[in-house]
């Protein structure tokens, strides 16, 4: 049984998908696409698919990543294009290696977010940014489904800058970006919390709803303070380890006669 790890994004109008919309348009992608599934035993059996640490939804996503299991083993690049074609537009298939490690999940341990503060200059964004990380605490209330929940928002949030608006704003309209690096706790601390932590410390509410965005997601680097590439253990794995049956079928597949 061959394993491919699959990043895939969320964009444009698709960010409002929710997870399962996501789900049942990946299995139909699946089957277009002919992938030899594996599938779980029981009596009803179903592929095997794992799904790593799915955004919000309503928020876009560069970085997502789920796991399927083959029968038969298949190149994970054409593998790629195969299902990307199946996919709609907005919901891409970006990258795909074979699982040579174990623990995706284990490696998600962070995410790179960016909010797009339309109305909000960026001197006010900078004033609440500075506000929140001078604070030791940061305390806001969620709903979940047993209820108003407190927790600490500051504890996740291991960097957090305000940006000057992208070039393609028009100039007589104030936008502010906001990057920030949050740990994967729990519970979770998602980016509209931090945004309800900044309204809690300096009064930031932006006029109209945040464009919120993973730009990325991973293990946490504690000595760069940076987020790094969770399939890249399996990428380096991959250079040291034998060809799978496909992709040696491949590479001795005879060439055509000479011109």
């Amino acid at each position: 049984m061959q394993r491919i790890r699959l990043r895939y994004t969320k964009r444009g109008r698709l960010r409002f998908t929710s997870h399962r919309d996501f789900q049942r348009a990946f299995e139909r992608a699946l089957r277009r696409a002919e992938v030899p599934m594996a599938y779980s035993a029981g009596f009803t059996p179903h592929p095997r698919v794992s799904y790593a640490n799915a955004a919000p939804t309503g928020t876009g996503s560069e970085a997502e990543y789920l796991e399927i299991a083959l029968a038969e083993p298949r190149d994970p690049e054409k593998l790629r294009e195969l299902l990307d074609e199946s996919m709609p537009t907005g919901l891409d298939i970006i990258d795909a290696v074979e699982a040579r490690t174990s623990g995706l999940a284990d490696r998600l341990t962070a995410s790179v977010w960016e909010l797009r503060l339309d109305g909000v200059e960026l001197a006010e964004a900078e004033r609440a940014v500075a506000a929140f990380l001078a604070a030791e605490n940061v305390e806001v209330q969620r709903r979940t489904k047993n209820g108003m929940r407190t927790f600490d928002t500051r504890g996740a949030v291991v960097s957090l800058e305000a940006l000057p608006a992208p070039a393609d704003r028009p100039l007589d309209s104030a936008c502010a970006i906001l990057r920030l690096v949050v740990r994967h706790l729990t519970p979770a601390v998602r980016p509209d919390d931090v945004l309800s932590g900044l309204r809690a410390v300096a009064d930031l509410a932006p006029p109209v709803p945040s464009a919120v965005t993973r730009l990325a997601q991973g293990l946490f680097d504690e000595e760069s303070g940076t987020v790094t590439d969770p399939l890249a253990p399996d990428r380096e794995a991959d250079t040291a380890a034998p060809p799978t049956a496909a992709v040696a079928a491949d590479a001795k597949a005879p060439e055509g006669p000479a011109a």
